[in-house]
């Protein structure tokens, strides 16, 4: 072991298995070079300046309704009238953000906003930090660790980002992560539920924590859950009937996502809104891809997690996202990175195991 404080999990492989999964690892990797470099560029690094003047443009049209709340107006008409200003479409109704963080950032003034988004960068590293000593036998690779998680937050840190909605569900996914141990998931329910009130394909998290709850039998974890995603689900309800208050039947239809971008689009996007974007992008992705195998050699059942959240933006990204909606992998960006500091010691595991010549002797003694 180099850095951590147990073996990974490639650790119980025969001989023969971890052959087997070095091969898969660097077949893989390989394969998602290889996507990566032909994919769709997002629309901030791309050329496509027409793409590129709407990304700004939505920061902007998130400030004018908060502005236009602080003026009295109310959110729903507010909303629509800064969406139809801008040439947006109004139907269905989840072109529609919630109204949550529109309404508490109206009540605040914009240092006092930027300042809450700050301490809930730096109460998420702190819950990492926590959660990750353990696992580490020294302080250095933990320090690496958080520097990877810091890395992946470079780009919360913008002022002019405080009304984007990603910039605060990103962070809040990973405190949720990292608050989440066996037998304890109050806190991490109520910060995910924070999460989806804000940003609603946060519900996706939600929905794989569950998942994995029910599967490995946790009852009471899998109950609270579903009851946080049933409170989304009655805010969903309600925020549908006030968007319908608002919207008329001339009121344009967007054009759908499902742009089937696939897994390259989502290794492109996670390389470009981290500091992984300074690299050549098949260099980019196969770092983010050696993250991935990081957290899935993490033998604890955080791992696993960050593995199977990762996973899922992964498919939805590759699936429904368009060029212009990059933006969903801030969703995981925080955590993306920090696999990378299991990698030492997952490699390390895999080349003992694989190269493991040892040979049982037997000796017979006669008398």
């Amino acid at each position: 072991m180099l850095w951590l404080a147990r073996p990974t999990r490639w650790a119980r492989l025969s001989r023969m298995q971890a052959r087997i999964a070095i091969a898969l690892t660097a077949g893989l990797l390989l394969l998602g070079c290889l996507l990566a470099l032909p994919a769709a560029t997002p629309a901030p690094v791309g050329h496509d300046r027409a793409a590129t003047a709407r990304n700004h443009a939505d920061v902007a049209l998130y400030d004018s309704i908060v502005e236009s709340l602080r003026h009295g107006g109310a959110y729903y008409p507010a909303a629509a009238n800064a969406l139809r200003a801008g040439d947006y479409p109004l139907r269905p109704f989840f072109t529609f953000r919630l109204p949550t963080l529109a309404v508490v950032e109206a009540t605040l003034p914009d240092a006092v906003s930027v300042g809450l988004l700050y301490l809930l960068i730096a109460g998420t590293v702190f819950a990492w930090l926590a959660r990750l000593r353990p696992a580490f036998r020294r302080r250095a690779p933990v320090a690496v660790a958080l520097v990877l998680l810091i890395a992946g937050m470079v780009v919360f840190v913008r002022r002019d980002f405080v009304a984007f909605h990603e910039i605060w569900a990103g962070p809040l996914i990973a405190l949720s992560l990292a608050l989440r141990r066996p037998g304890h998931w109050v806190e991490a329910a109520t910060v995910a539920l924070i999460a989806m009130l804000i940003r609603e394909t946060a519900a996706l998290f939600a929905a794989v924590m569950l998942l994995i709850a029910l599967v490995e039998g946790e009852r009471r974890e899998a109950l609270g859950w579903a009851a946080a995603i049933a409170v989304f689900a009655v805010a969903v309800a309600a925020h549908a009937q006030a968007v319908a208050a608002v919207v008329g039947p001339l009121d344009p239809v967007t054009p759908g996502w499902g742009g089937l971008l696939g897994l390259g689009f989502f290794l492109k996007a996670l390389t470009l809104i981290t500091p992984l974007m300074l690299l050549p992008i098949g260099v980019g992705a196969l770092l983010v891809g050696l993250a991935l195998f990081g957290w899935l050699s993490w033998d604890d059942p955080t791992g696993l997690r960050a593995v199977a959240v990762l996973g899922a933006y992964a498919a939805l990204i590759a699936v429904g996202a368009r060029p212009d909606n990059f933006y969903w992998a801030m969703l995981v960006a925080p955590i993306a990175l920090v696999g990378l500091a299991f990698v030492p010691d997952a490699v390390g595991d895999l080349l003992h195991r694989a190269l493991d010549r040892r040979r049982i002797t037997v000796t017979r003694i006669t008398r």
